[in-house]
């Protein structure tokens, strides 16, 4: 089992969050701590001005009352909202945080992930513990 794991959690419709919150518990027992992350990435310029002026503030306000809803059903959780590129985020939080394991949703792979690289990938090469991918 492990002490601590970092479950990174999108709300894309082809993300299986729920399956890796159930991984999670699994792998943390009745004593890990399960850490959720959402990483906010920003609007680009372009966008912005489309969008209503309190968009982006609403919209936080809603992925942590989600995040935090989550978090409290899970026995020992914790929710963290933050800012930045995904891949980069979620690894630079686990470096400062120190996670035993990390659990990620990934979607299907296609052309653009071969060119680009998913997060879920990204995530697994650079990760210094443990990493599980569902799918």
């Amino acid at each position: 089992m492990y002490k601590h794991v970092l479950v990174p959690v999108s709300f894309e419709a082809e993300r299986d969050s729920a399956g890796a919150l159930t991984v999670a518990r699994l792998l943390a027992g009745d004593k890990g701590h399960i850490s959720l992350l959402h990483v906010v990435e920003q609007v680009p310029a372009y966008v912005i001005s489309y969008l209503p002026a309190d968009y982006q503030s609403e919209a936080r306000k809603e992925i942590e009352a989600d995040l935090a809803k989550t978090a409290g059903d899970l026995p020992d959780a914790s929710a963290h909202v933050v800012e930045g590129h995904a891949a980069r985020t979620i690894l630079d939080w686990a470096e400062n945080h120190k996670p035993d394991c990390i659990v990620i949703a990934s979607h299907q792979p296609g052309m653009q992930d071969l060119l680009l690289g998913s997060t879920a990938a990204k995530v697994v090469r650079h990760a210094q513990c443990a990493v599980h991918v569902i799918r």
